[in-house]
Formats: structure tokens, sequence, C-alpha cells
């Protein structure tokens, strides 16, 4: 009986693999087998029992670890029983020697953390290619720009997409400062000492990681220290952010009075079972509820670094949550923010609407920095086009004309100045070098 949404609702196949009670029983073995295999390197326990222990992995089955849990309550001590009734006597005896749970739990974690990483990445740059071809072809579509939901002064989509962009394009940075200590195991026994490997300690930690791809702690305790675990949970949420962000602006661009940009709406899609005009940015708004829960886990991560002397088993529950969902949950969105943004509507005619929507009056600033260039002081020029500007708003007029009727404003500017600074598409800076700049570095940077 399927209870939680991410077993029917959310979420990739190959993230929720990643995530399985097969795959982490699959991970764990291959800590042990390394393990013995490294311990066979040093001399430390016979090779053809590491070999035996490799070989042996591969006929454990779940169901079988999970009769000897219900036993022992013990969910490790049931790995290591179940690999040991796979092997013979003289191999059976040096299964997980010298190491303790976490060293293969937290070993087990970083592998799959690394395989949970390589399902993303790939989304991730995917998303940054479709952002910056929205911005490379829409560098040029003017649009209203807004500041507290109010029309300012004009900007273009392109330079939206490209601010997107860039902010995807630094979460890619820090992923890839982040694997390093995100991506590792350990190997270091009880409390961190790694007494019962005597002297062949850390050669073994290093052996085992090697033969795992990943990489070794310089020091533990019993546990890998959970400021690397939260720093992945908190670029997760940031990463979520950035697109709840997307989604909200979209939202927010496609409501009925504005009607600028619409995600795509399939042929046969129902929008509302009353209500059947509505077209819902239904994809937008899972984006941005979700994100609200891979945000949420920030916390518990965080307060499972703080444990009991060399460890307690508070983080170990919290944590069979912590990860699958944070994981499952942003791989899902990533995905439907490639979607959502590669499949975007624009509407030309609204987008002009809009801009045009204030008569000129979002084109004050305009106004004001040109008289201040032709000898105005900047503060005097802002109030007098801040006077012009209401009584424009007040009566209904175009601002052209309050500032044409304005005699401060007629000394310095004549009828064809005012007609070209309260024109919007002739105010919008350097947005077009900018996105091409940002599109340039990013493309070299990150694709």
């Amino acid at each position: 009986m399927a209870i939680h949404p991410i077993e029917y609702r959310y979420g990739t196949e190959e993230m929720k693999h990643v995530w399985s009670e097969e795959n982490r029983l699959k991970c764990v073995m291959k800590a042990e087998a390394a393990l013995a295999k490294a311990e066979a390197y040093v001399g430390l326990i016979p090779e053809d029992a590491a070999n035996i222990i490799e070989q042996s992995i591969e006929n454990v089955e779940l169901k079988r670890v999970k009769e000897i849990e219900d036993e022992i309550h013990h969910d490790m001590m049931a790995v290591v029983l179940a690999i040991s009734e796979k092997c013979e006597e003289d191999a059976s005896k040096w299964v997980h020697f010298g190491a303790t749970s976490n060293d293969m739990l937290d070993t087990a974690t970083g592998l799959q953390i690394k395989d949970a990483i390589g399902v993303m990445e790939p989304k991730i740059r995917q998303l940054l290619e479709v952002l910056l071809r929205q911005a490379e072809q829409h560098k040029e579509t003017v649009c209203a720009g807004r500041t507290h939901g109010q029309i300012g002064v004009p900007t273009t989509y392109g330079l939206r997409f490209a601010i997107w962009a860039a902010e995807i394009g630094r979460h890619i940075e820090r992923l890839e400062q982040l694997k390093p200590r995100v991506e590792v195991g350990q190997m270091t026994g009880a409390v961190g000492t790694q007494a019962a490997f005597g002297e062949k300690g850390i050669e073994i930690q290093k052996k085992a990681m090697e033969y795992l791809g990943i990489t070794g702690v310089d020091v533990s305790n019993q546990i890998i220290q959970r400021d690397r675990h939260a720093e992945f949970v908190m670029w997760m949420a940031n990463v979520v952010t950035t697109l709840d962000k997307i989604g909200v602006e979209l939202r927010t661009l496609q409501r009925s009075e504005l009607a600028e940009v619409e995600e795509s709406f399939g042929k046969k899609q129902v929008g509302s079972s009353t209500m059947p005009h509505k077209r819902n940015p239904i994809k937008s708004e899972q984006i941005c509820g979700l994100a609200r829960i891979v945000r949420s886990m920030i916390e518990p991560e965080l307060m499972n670094n703080t444990l009991w002397d060399e460890r307690d088993l508070t983080n170990s529950s919290c944590e069979r949550i912590v990860f699958p969902e944070t994981c499952v949950l942003t791989d899902h969105i990533l995905k439907l923010g490639i979607r959502v943004t590669d499949n975007l509507r624009f509407y030309p005619e609204n987008i002009k609407r809009n801009l045009e929507l204030l008569k000129g009056l979002n084109m004050g600033e305009a106004v004001m920095i040109e008289l201040a260039k032709r000898g105005v002081g900047r503060q005097e020029a802002h109030e007098i086009v801040r006077t012009a500007a209401m009584q424009a708003h007040e009566s209904g007029k175009h601002l052209r004309e309050t500032l044409l009727a304005n005699k401060e404003v007629s000394g310095y500017l004549n009828e064809e100045d005012v007609e070209k600074l309260v024109d919007p598409y002739r105010y919008t800076g350097t947005a077009v070098r900018q996105v091409e700049i940002t599109v340039d570095k990013l493309r070299k940077q990150y694709l």
C-alpha cells in the first residue's frame, strides 16, 4: 500500500533507485567488500577471504537481511550476518573485521550521495542551457520592470532569464566545490581511533576508498561529521529556492490581468473541475510547494551534527527521511523547472500593453536624468518630473502632455526630446550587452 506521494506521484525512477532499500544494501555491501580487500592488501586478513567476501555479497538478499534484523534488532549486524552466511567458514570470520557500523553505513551514504549528484547534475546543467537559450532569444524583448509589485522603468525578458541563469551557474559552482566534502567515506572504527586496525588503519581507509572511488575523511569519530551532509542539503534547498523564485515570477506574469507569459497547456488539459476556461500554472505551483518541503529539511540535518560525545543514534532515523526526500524532491523540481522554462508561451501584445500601461509615467527617470544632464540639479529635476507625473496620474493624461505643458521642462527639452525620452524601447541601458556577456561566460564555464 503506497502512502507517501514520493511513491506514486513525485520523483524520477533513477533518483528513487539511488535511495531504494535494495541499492542501500548494495552500497553497504560494497563498503564491506572494499574493507576486506583493503585489509587483505595490507596483510591484515587472508587474500582468499577477501575474494570470497567480495563474491558472496552478490548472493545476499534484502529479504534475508530483514529476517535477521527482525530477530536481533540491529540493521548493520544483520547485513554482516547475512554476508557471513554466504561465505565459507574461514572467510566468514573476517567479515566486518575491525570496523564499526557507521564505517559501512556512512560510507554507503557517501556512495549514494555521489550517485544522487550524478542524477541531478545533468539536469541542472540542462536547466542552465534552457535559461541561456531563453535569455538569448528574448534579449531584446522589452517589458515592464516592476518593483514592489508596481511598474517601474523598462527591462527585458532576456535580462530576467540571464539573472536566473547566473544563479544556476553559481549553484553548479557550489556543487563542484562541495563534491569532495560530501562524496566521502570512512574506515575509522568504534570511536575513530582505528585501534582495531592497528598501525595499518590509515592505509586501510585510503585503499578502501580507492576501491570505492570516493574520498576518505581526514579525521572522524564513530561517524562522518554531519556538517558535510548539512551543506549538501542546504545546496539542494538553495537550488529549489531559485526555482521557487522563477515559479513565483512566472505565476505572477501568467495572471489574467498581466498575461505576458504562460506555462505550456496541453490540448486536453483541464484547468478546473468547475471553471472550463481555466489555464492554471500548476507546474510552477508544484515547484513552489515542494520547495517548501526541501527547505524544511535544513534544520533537522543541521541538528544531526550536534550528537553526544563520539556519537548517538538521533541522526540515523532522521536521515532515513531527510536524504531520500530531499534528493528525490530536488531532482523532481529540477525536472519540472526544465519543462516549464523550456515550453513557455509569450504574448507580445500583452507585454507591449503592460509596458505602455502607465502612459509614460514609468519613463520619469529617463526625463529626470536628461534634465540633470542639461543643467537642472538632480534633486530639482526629480521634483519637476514628480510634479508632472502626479498631474498626469490625476488627470489620466500621458506624461508627455504634462511635461510639455511645464515651463521648467520646456526651457530644456523640446517636443522631439520628450517624445524620445518617454519611449520605453529606448531606455534599456546595457541590458542586451549584459545578456550577451552572461550567456557567453556561463556557456564557457559550465556547458
